[in-house]
């Protein structure tokens, strides 16, 4: 291939004004970025996308004609990945006359003291609050109330989602006061700026070429483009949302000489349901996927609202949480259970592996050099009883100790088929084979679910680590089955 040389305009467009980046280095962080420009309303607080402090509203298209307001971290995705896009801050959001309805309610209700979070609050609030169709029920809610009482409040009477807000953290204001205004919020006001924006096509990712000192960031225009660039730059890093390049970065300083951005490519953002399969695109963030398969697959729909936070559901893909090899993720297990299979291509073309033949150790998968994944397809049709249980310290936004995901087919009283998968008790995730022998061909029974948690609860190779011993792994292996049974039952009651 030609050598890279840097796009001629390099912009972003920031609270209705347009800036030239390209004096920004190829690892600069968004949020670097706005506060060397003076908007130094951005914070920054933990710079792993924990805290929120660093939210902004970006434009994306709403898969028509519009646009989207969408809340993400500015501290993990690089200023060059906005090439072309529009940003608002907190201080875009206030007018010369007055202030935002967001920012005036968190005033009138005593929703800032130390104020630090407050920016990234008015900002994720913002977004939900140009969320089209609010108050309508247009989403579906967390399944299992997780957004509901048993968490962070009920959805308020103006449709506000507080779930929303999962992703901003307030170490002294108290939640309730933030609460009280995102739930006092109205309608926009016909006249306002960034509510009509939404009626306008946005730009979008474009083409993008940073050349810097630290390194190369660049996001091809085609997919051949992009295979391309992998198998000549065998060292390349790949992005998408970079939630976990964006902590690499922060925390551990690491560079890289190419960074290869495929988030708008084509073939990696669309999602598919057909009579055989449904196809996500790699590049496809879980809110997209969430929003556009609408709990078509039950399992992802328990999945999502236990996978981090809004703010980095924004921005993380499945490409991504597969992509890093990790026997943490969210994902694999509940994709395990699924039966999905993965689209890899290279610049030889494209093939196709079964989830659970693509890890093959610690962090290392079936990936060759040159080759990155396409999409994931998940076989129909789906199992009639599916769940994920997910173990941390904290509910939400909060790496798991041990993740579990059931798929389970039932017919006249008897387990016919059965797909268990498991994270973190092994160098990767894996499927528990033995439970599921355990299961397959006995009556769905409290005895049957008893036997097999015995089972589970031996299943991989846990160990004691800081976030939980191996022998508390295995008991909420065992306690998991236990729960996944009785609420499959209390489901089949109420459903009879």
């Amino acid at each position: 291939m030609e050598p890279l040389s840097a796009t001629d305009s390099l912009s972003v467009t920031v609270n209705g004004k347009r800036r030239d980046i390209r004096g920004a280095r190829a690892h600069t962080t968004t949020l670097e970025w706005l506060r060397e420009s003076g908007l130094s309303g951005t914070k920054e607080g933990c710079a792993e996308g924990e805290c929120g402090a660093c939210a902004i509203m970006v434009a994306r298209s709403d898969d028509s004609d519009g646009t989207v307001w969408t809340a993400v971290n500015s501290c993990l995705l690089p200023v060059a990945a906005l090439d072309g896009q529009e940003v608002v801050t907190a201080e875009g959001l206030a007018t010369a006359d007055a202030l935002h309805p967001v920012q005036a309610e968190l005033a009138e209700r005593g929703g800032s003291q130390c104020g630090y979070c407050t920016p990234g609050f008015a900002c994720s609030m913002a977004a939900e609050f140009y969320r089209r169709g609010r108050g309508t029920d247009d989403i579906p809610a967390d399944p299992g109330n997780l957004a509901g009482t048993e968490a962070c409040g009920e959805r308020g009477p103006n449709g506000f989602d507080l779930h929303a807000l999962s992703g901003n953290l307030c170490r002294c204001t108290g939640y309730r006061p933030i609460r009280d205004a995102a739930y006092a919020l109205g309608d926009p006001d016909p006249d306002d700026v960034l509510a009509a924006r939404r009626d306008r096509p946005s730009a979008g990712p474009v083409s993008t070429v940073l050349t810097a000192p630290d390194g190369t960031f660049v996001r091809p225009a085609t997919l051949a483009d992009a295979v391309g660039l992998l198998a000549e730059h065998t060292e390349a890093v790949l992005v998408a949302g970079s939630t976990d390049w964006g902590v690499d970065v922060n925390l551990r300083g690491r560079r890289s000489p190419v960074v290869i951005a495929i988030d708008a490519l084509p073939e990696l953002r669309g999602v598919d349901v057909g009579a055989d399969f449904v196809q996500i695109g790699a590049a496809v963030t879980l809110s997209e996927a969430e929003r556009v398969l609408a709990g078509r697959v039950p399992l992802l729909a328990d999945l999502f609202p236990q996978f981090a936070s809004r703010l980095i559901r924004n921005q993380a893909t499945f490409g991504g949480n597969l992509g890093t090899g990790s026997p943490i993720g969210d994902a694999p297990p509940a994709l395990l259970a699924l039966g999905a299979r993965l689209v890899l291509a290279s610049s030889d073309g494209q093939r196709e592996v079964a989830l659970e033949d693509y890890f093959t150790g610690y962090r290392t998968t079936v990936l060759r050099p040159g080759e990155l994944i396409l999409a994931v397809r998940i076989p129909l049709p789906l199992a009639a009883l599916c769940g994920f249980h997910k173990i941390s310290k904290r509910r939400f936004d909060d790496i798991s100790s041990v993740a579990v995901a059931w798929a389970i087919d039932v017919e006249n009283g008897v387990v016919r088929r059965a797909r268990v998968g498991l994270g973190g008790v092994a160098a990767t995730p894996m499927r528990a084979r033995d439970t599921e022998r355990a299961l397959i061909g006995q009556p769905w029974t409290s005895e049957t679910a008893a036997a097999a948690a015995l089972v589970l609860g031996a299943e991989g190779t846990p160990m004691d680590d800081h976030r939980a011993s191996a022998r508390y792994r295995s008991a909420m292996l065992e306690q998991a089955m236990l729960k996944f049974y009785a609420d499959a039952a209390v489901d089949q009651e109420l459903g009879s």
